[in-house]
């Protein structure tokens, strides 16, 4: 067996694709000396796997719909909070995803398609890209799926836009070949910042986005569902948190979200008092390591360390469908100075610059793990699932940052306190899901769809852009409608309306 060890840095791989002249940190290499092709595939790889970390676009609508996370600001700003169609940021997720992961992946696949000695490099690409597809048809209903990615390969500069529906189904194949095509006997790639190369866990994060998928076809297709899930099931799902899909930044390539709520923005996003309030009153031990207060801040100057607090107690949310002028009034009332002393998520800690962000969790695929087995698509107890997500995302805290650990003690006092609940198990264990999510946007956005939990009231505010209670998908960039006009509208003609009330095809 063949071991390619190509050493990399996040560095060396924000420079090389920078076109910086600066070079690289040395390339350490092993026994054999791999190939320029070898390293080039490797580094565009790293490349879509930390592109797979998601912009500030998720604070202005995913992390808005779902109520977690506000701004009262509009501008550049609108979203959710008013149920404002903002193309400006609507893109920046489809953007991102198309530039930083489905381009890299789809040259890698071009490369390597007579290339079977590399078949583990391709498999591991097939995964990377499947959860691209993925989260952008879960955001925006059909996109470019089978032409995309193929501008260099095939000149296709204007690609087709695939039905959801048909991408779910080919999403599932290519997920279930690659998984069982992941070979210890064929070459190892350590130099892939995810997993070093480790085949085992590239299996497992295979079977656990194909478990995922299954799961979000509960409500249109439970047949098809109910048999990608004991398919995966049985194929082996992530064990611990160690197997989780997490991109790790540095203070060289930052986390965008945490970039964006570390500068200009700093004091213009706010937790929402419905996902404060229901930490609160389930003394949630999260939320003394999730949120952050500034006591008395008239300003935003004024929100220094010498006035911040973590303490759950003095947590309080800002209510959602104010502007940045009604909202001192509405603090004023509340008891507060003004916007500034609500309570955010920690920018020192869970939002930090070069902060981790978590894609696909332990923690959520056994909370999945716990609604599959209520309705008797696994085998093993729900409750022992359950118990096992809510426990792990509490460990999870560390994760971000040391100083979030939680008190093991405090973590059997909450699942002893809020014990599993049978005969209410779909509501608790989603919204269970809903906080396992926070900083995990478009993913929270396509769970609250589909399962319908948590239970939140509609934020319903004058001249909103939607006519139902909520947002339903993200619209389709400026830039594609003005350049890929024709495929665009063969989308819409089939989907829906370009607006934030189209359903995609899973949540009819």
């Amino acid at each position: 067996m063949k071991h390619i060890h190509i050493r990399l840095t996040v560095i060396a791989l924000l420079f090389f694709f920078a076109s910086c002249d600066d070079g690289f940190d040395e390339l350490n290499t092993n026994t054999i000396d791999p190939s320029s092709d070898e390293i080039e595939q490797v580094f565009l790889l790293n490349n879509a796997i930390i592109g797979s970390s998601y912009t500030e676009g998720q604070l202005i609508y995913d992390l808005g719909i779902v109520q977690q996370i506000v701004t009262p600001n509009s501008g550049i700003l609108s979203g959710a909070n008013f149920n404002e169609d903002n193309r400006g940021a609507t893109n920046k997720h489809w953007n991102d995803y198309y530039q930083n992961v489905i381009k890299h992946t789809g040259d890698i696949v071009t490369q390597l398609k007579n290339q079977p000695e590399k078949s583990n490099l391709l498999n591991m690409t097939l995964i990377i890209q499947a959860h691209a597809f993925m989260s952008l048809t879960d955001s925006y209903g059909d996109v470019p799926y089978f032409e995309a990615g193929k501008g260099i390969s095939e000149g296709i500069s204007f690609p087709k836009y695939d039905a959801q529906e048909e991408i779910y189904k080919d999403l599932i194949k290519v997920i279930a070949n690659a998984t069982a095509a992941l070979s210890d006997s064929a070459d190892i790639y350590e130099g892939e910042v995810l997993y070093g190369g480790n085949i085992d866990q590239w299996k497992k994060l295979g079977n656990s986005l194909m478990f995922r998928l299954g799961m979000r076809l509960s409500k249109v297709d439970p047949t098809l569902a109910q048999t990608t899930v004991s398919a995966a099931f049985s194929g082996g799902l992530l064990e611990s948190n160690d197997d989780n899909f997490v991109i790790r930044h540095d203070s060289n390539y930052q986390n965008a979200t945490g970039n964006f709520l570390n500068g200009a923005e700093a004091n213009n996003f706010y937790l929402v008092d419905v996902f404060v309030d229901y930490l609160s009153g389930m003394n949630d031990p999260r939320l003394g390591a999730i949120s952050v207060r500034y006591v008395g801040a008239a300003s935003g100057p004024d929100q220094t360390g010498d006035v911040a607090t973590n303490d759950p107690a003095l947590q309080v949310g800002m209510p959602m469908g104010n502007t940045d002028a009604s909202i001192g009034e509405v603090a004023n009332d509340m008891g507060l100075v003004g916007l500034y002393d609500f309570s955010q998520a920690d920018r020192s800690r869970i939002a930090k610059s070069d902060g981790a962000q978590f894609i696909l969790t332990y923690a959520q695929t056994q909370l999945l793990l716990a609604e599959a087995a209520t309705r008797g698509w696994v085998t093993g107890e729900a409750a022992s699932y359950y118990e096992r997500g809510v426990r792990a995302h509490m460990e999870q805290m560390a994760l971000h940052d040391p100083s979030m650990e939680i008190d093991p003690a405090d973590i059997d006092a909450y699942i002893l306190n809020h014990p599993f609940d049978e005969a209410n198990a779909l509501e608790q264990i989603n919204t269970q899901y809903w906080v396992a999510s926070f900083m995990n946007g478009p993913e929270a956005f396509a769970n609250f769809r589909r399962s319908g939990f948590p239970k939140l009231t509609a934020n319903s505010v004058a001249g909103q852009d939607i006519s139902g209670d909520f947002i339903n998908r993200l619209t389709y960039p400026t830039e594609e409608v003005a350049v890929n006009k024709t495929n665009l509208d063969e989308a819409v003609n089939r989907m829906g309306p370009d607006n934030l009330d189209t359903k995609v095809w899973w949540d009819q």
